[in-house]
C-alpha cells in the first residue's frame, strides 16, 4: 500500500493506496511543533482504528508546499514505515510540459493537480484549488502546464479582516440568506463568499478566452463544494484530485508504469 501525504500550508492530508484505490484519508494540522515521533504515533494510531498497520505500507509519496515540515515527515516515514519517501518536485516524470517561466517554484501541490487533473478529465483544463490560497492552474489541449493565478484563500480572507481590524468579528465561511447584509457579520460574509463566486465567474471568462472555451472546469478544495453550487462556470467537484495527483506522479517514477 501507498501512503500519500499532501502538506499544505493549514492542513496536512493523509491518503492510504492500495494501487489507484483510496483506502481510506485522514486529515490534520500542519504543526511546525510536532515532531516525527509525535506525527508517527499518530498515524499508526489512525491506521490501526481503520484495521491496518506500518507493515501493509510499502512506499511513501509526499507533496509539500511548506519546506520546514517537509524533513519532520521525511524522518517519520523512514523510522515508522522503513521507507525513504519520494518528494514531488518538477524535475520528476510528470509526463507534463511545463511552460511556466521558472518550473521549479511550481507548488507540488498544483504539479499535483495537473498530473491528476490531465488524467481524469482530459484537456484543455483549468483547475480551481480553494485552500490557504485560491489557486488556478491552465493546462492547454496540448498538456501544456502554462501557469495560473494565485489569490488569497476564503478562510485566509475572513481570517486576515478579523486580525487586521480593531472591530470586525470572525465569522463562519458560508453564504448569508441576501446579497446586501442586514449585519456585520452578513455583511462580511457576502463579501467574501460571494465576492469568491465573481472571482471565479470572471477569471474563468477570461482565461477561455486565451485557453479555450471548451476548456473544463475542476474546483478542489475545502471550500470548493460551496463555490461550486453558485459558480456556473465550475463543471465538476473533486475533493481529492491532489492525493490522487500523489499516488499517479509516485508510480510515473517508481515503477515508471501508470497504476490503475
Amino acid at each position: 500500500m501507498l501512503v500519500a501525504i499532501d502538506i499544505g500550508n493549514t492542513h496536512t492530508v493523509v491518503g492510504l493506496f492500495n494501487g489507484r484505490e483510496l483506502l481510506y484519508h485522514w486529515r490534520i494540522m500542519s504543526d511546525l511543533t510536532r515532531t516525527e515521533d509525535e506525527i508517527g504515533a499518530m498515524l499508526l494510531y489512525l491506521f490501526e482504528q481503520q484495521g491496518y498497520s506500518a507493515s501493509q505500507v510499502d512506499g511513501v509519496c509526499i507533496s509539500s508546499v511548506v519546506p520546514d515540515i517537509t524533513p519532520i515527515y521525511q524522518m517519520m516515514s523512514k523510522r515508522y514505515f522503513q521507507n525513504s519517501p519520494l518528494i514531488i518536485h518538477a524535475g520528476l516524470k510528470l509526463d507534463l510540459v511545463l511552460k511556466y517561466q521558472e518550473p521549479n517554484s511550481i507548488g507540488a501541490d498544483r504539479l499535483c493537480n495537473a498530473v491528476a487533473g490531465i488524467e481524469k478529465y482530459g484537456v484543455p483544463l483549468i483547475i480551481i484549488d480553494f485552500g490557504t490560497a485560491t489557486t488556478f492552474d491552465c493546462i492547454t489541449r496540448n498538456g501544456e502546464y502554462l501557469g495560473g493565478m494565485i489569490a488569497p484563500g476564503i478562510q485566509a480572507a475572513f481570517d486576515s479582516l478579523h486580525q487586521k481590524t480593531a472591530k470586525l468579528p470572525r465569522v463562519e465561511s458560508r453564504f448569508p440568506a441576501n446579497i446586501i447584509g442586514r449585519t456585520t457579520e452578513e455583511s462580511i460574509q457576502s463579501g467574501i463568499m460571494r465576492g469568491s463566486v465573481h472571482l471565479v465567474e470572471g477569471l474563468i471568462s477570461e482565461i477561455k478566452g486565451e485557453l479555450g472555451s471548451e476548456s473544463r472546469v475542476i474546483a478542489t478544495g475545502g471550500l470548493a463544494g460551496k463555490i461550486a453550487e453558485r459558480a456556473s462556470s465550475i463543471n465538476k467537484v473533486d475533493y481529492y484530485l491532489s492525493l490522487e495527483g500523489i499516488v499517479s506522479i509516485y508510480y510515473k517514477n517508481i515503477t515508471g508504469e501508470t497504476i490503475h
